[in-house]
């Protein structure tokens, strides 16, 4: 077994049995061809279906020494809740892990997208066919995941292990998702305030950056996929038992309980 399926076949079994790594478990990669190596063989070792993907940002300097500003991760079918008005769902967390919540506008990329990738947020826009509110739920067993740096969190299935689909941004074609007040409240106290407009380019730049990563990596999105567009207010640690809620300005909001992952 080669080291990337080995590492891969490590989280896997740890995320299966809900199981901390106290360690890295193997060498650390050192480059983003190697984490998404990793992460290829996880998603293929996993099985189970992608309803979309998570982007995340890459600060300097590592930018720079990495040769990307975002990485992504997958978003398994299964870890996607979409409540009904008024529910508020349990997302599971790796308690002994890492957890973390992040206020995200999410898009879907239409099915059957051909020809030039877009390059403007005009041509971003005709691809799309729908945006909503969302929240990530971030989680690994490995508690180092982002403190060891962008290439160790994209090898670990960019350290995804959730989202909650808000409601619909109703007339999203008209409006300035950049303008987009938002606000991150744990257990009621605000903890994040911003705009999508300090994310580099952007939730559209986010759809690009992914529809150019997954065409490098030969994976398919002809079927259509939603993308969680990054963290507008931060990576917010969570624990097991907070309560987590995402404000979107007059356009509505995401709650959720933070619970505990069980044995798969």
């Amino acid at each position: 077994m080669g080291e990337a399926q080995a590492i891969a076949t490590a989280f896997v079994e740890a995320r299966r049995a809900a199981r901390a790594l106290e360690s890295y478990p193997g060498n650390a990669p050192q480059d983003l061809g190697t984490a998404y190596r990793i992460q290829d063989a996880a998603i293929a070792l996993d099985g189970r279906s992608i309803k979309g993907w998570k982007v995340g940002r890459i600060n300097p300097p590592l930018d720079a020494q990495l040769g990307a500003n975002r990485l992504a991760g997958p978003i398994f079918a299964d870890t996607v809740v979409a409540p009904a008005n008024g529910d508020v769902p349990v997302m599971p967390v790796f308690a002994d892990g890492f957890a973390a919540a992040e206020a995200e506008l999410l898009l879907h990329i239409a099915p059957g997208m051909a020809g030039a990738r877009p390059v403007t947020d005009a041509e971003t826009r005709a691809v799309i066919d729908e945006v909503r509110l969302g929240m990530e739920i971030a989680s690994s067993p490995y508690p180092g995941i982002n403190a060891d740096g962008p290439a160790v969190t994209a090898s670990d299935f960019g350290n995804n292990h959730g989202l909650v689909m808000g409601a619909p941004l109703l007339g999203w074609q008209e409006i300035d998702l950049c303008a987009i007040p938002v606000r991150t409240l744990i257990d009621g106290a605000v903890i994040g305030e911003a705009t999508a407009a300090t994310m580099l380019d952007g939730p559209y730049g986010a759809v690009r950056f992914l529809l150019a990563n997954l065409a490098e990596r030969g994976i398919d999105i002809s079927g259509g996929t939603w993308v969680s567009t990054g963290a507008i207010t931060g990576v917010h640690q969570v624990v097991p038992g907070q309560a987590v809620q995402a404000e979107f300005g007059t356009h509505g909001s995401v709650q959720c309980m933070i619970g505990t992952t069980k044995v798969v």
